[in-house]
């Protein structure tokens, strides 16, 4: 399945002597992934390792079997939360429902104790980050007064952040409540960022994060630590918060940004979806 000529669901079962039907039925239900998504996470665990390694963008969406950078780069954007041309120094695996993952140079590692996100909170995370992302992008065609103006005079999303009155203010914010939700888990300090930040900049901040707080949320999980409690010093006075409740305040509050920023966009005359999560899903599948 994972041999270099079998790209397409026909070749793997051409391989094992099988109809590609009963190819994907055996494996589907004796490995709890399909065929085809677990070939291409594999493959992508391996492109995460070669970009490491120093590997360009463009040889490793090849190698990974894509056709276009773009869909490389879509792919492997969820997947990690964030760019390919971005990539960290965090660890390559991916969630896998049978522990089967890439080991390099071209060996597979079965880690026998893999445990899942449940694919509800996955879909809700990585759509988050995906959508404040492509947000973002689209700002980038607004001109400095439209990306500032003020939209809704006294508008506050929470009341001790201050107001957001803008598609720049509503967006920064997105982005920095992961940023200071982050320091108060990892234990580092208080993010210092320019609030006042173009969509470039801002961009670059959301690329930042994002790998990061993928890469938290999932550890909470696989450690099984949603109610794990954290002591925050970096409020006055300290205060404690159960880190499942941390996830839920933030996916909560950035669905409200995304869609009324999404609103403000359009009012400006930016064309963008809907921001469904269900023709996410759809693509690249």
């Amino acid at each position: 399945m994972l041999d270099e000529e079998n790209r397409t669901l026909g070749q793997m079962a051409d391989g094992a002597f099988a109809s590609p039907y009963h190819f994907s039925r055996l494996l589907s239900r004796d490995v709890g992934e399909a065929p085809v998504a677990l070939r291409r996470r594999v493959m992508l665990e391996r492109a995460a390792w070669r970009l490491r390694g120093g590997a360009t963008v463009t040889e490793t969406a090849w190698e990974a079997g894509y056709e276009s950078l773009e869909g490389f780069s879509r792919a492997f954007t969820r997947a990690y939360g964030h760019p390919p041309s971005a990539d960290t120094d965090a660890h390559v695996w991916l969630p896998a429902p049978n522990g089967i993952h890439f080991h390099p140079p071209i060996s597979l590692w079965v880690h026998s104790t893999e445990q899942t996100m449940n694919p509800v909170t996955d879909q809700l995370v990585r759509h988050d980050l995906d959508d404040v992302r492509e947000l973002i992008e689209h700002a980038k065609a607004l001109s400095v007064e439209d990306w500032s103006a003020v939209r809704m005079p006294g508008h506050q999303v929470a009341a001790w952040e201050g107001p957001e009155e803008s598609i720049a203010a509503v967006l920064e914010r997105a982005v920095f409540a992961k940023e200071v939700w982050l320091a108060a888990i990892e234990g580092t300090d208080f993010p210092v960022v320019d609030h006042a930040a173009d969509p470039v900049a801002l961009l670059a901040r959301q690329e930042a994060v994002a790998g990061r707080w993928l890469a938290v949320v999932r550890d909470i999980d696989r450690r099984g630590a949603w109610d794990d409690q954290i002591i925050d010093a970096l409020c006055d006075p300290p205060e404690s918060f159960v880190l499942s409740s941390i996830v839920t305040h933030v996916l909560t509050f950035s669905a409200y940004r995304r869609q009324l920023s999404r609103i403000w966009l359009r009012t400006a005359g930016v064309d963008l979806d809907d921001g469904d999560p269900i023709n996410w899903m759809r693509r690249d599948r």
